[in-house]
């Protein structure tokens, strides 16, 4: 077992290509752990040069609409009448605590998607 840090898009590649063929090492054995380490070493990586940014909240419910197949009208008792959702998701009013509490508690949207900062459109 030859195994250093992953620290450039080669080293990865390596890693990538040596999970590859460990991918079926019998569960206990010297490879099963190598596969193990090196895993373990390749998600490090990817989380470090593969960031995903967080949606804005508008972005987030759209999608949780999309998966759940909501509607506009669906989202009334959460963000108040017909005309504020319509604001909030052309990003002409921007979420208030207790709009952000209903998505999250509702729709189980993460709350960290929801309270970051976006713009408004002009």
């Amino acid at each position: 077992m030859n195994i250093k840090p992953i620290k450039n898009q080669q080293d990865y590649e390596l890693a990538m290509v040596t999970i590859e063929k460990l991918w079926d090492a019998p569960p206990g054995s010297a490879e099963a752990d190598e596969l193990d380490i090196l895993a373990t070493l390749v998600e490090s990586y990817e989380k470090q040069q593969f960031k995903i940014e967080a949606p804005d909240p508008v972005a987030a419910i759209k999608f949780r609409m999309e998966q759940q197949g909501l509607s506009d009208a669906d989202l009334v008792p959460l963000l108040g009448q017909r005309s504020r959702v319509s604001e909030v998701l052309n990003k002409k009013r921007k979420l208030s605590i207790s709009m952000i509490r209903n998505l999250h508690h509702q729709l189980k949207i993460p709350l960290e998607s929801l309270i970051s900062d976006y713009h408004l459109a002009k």
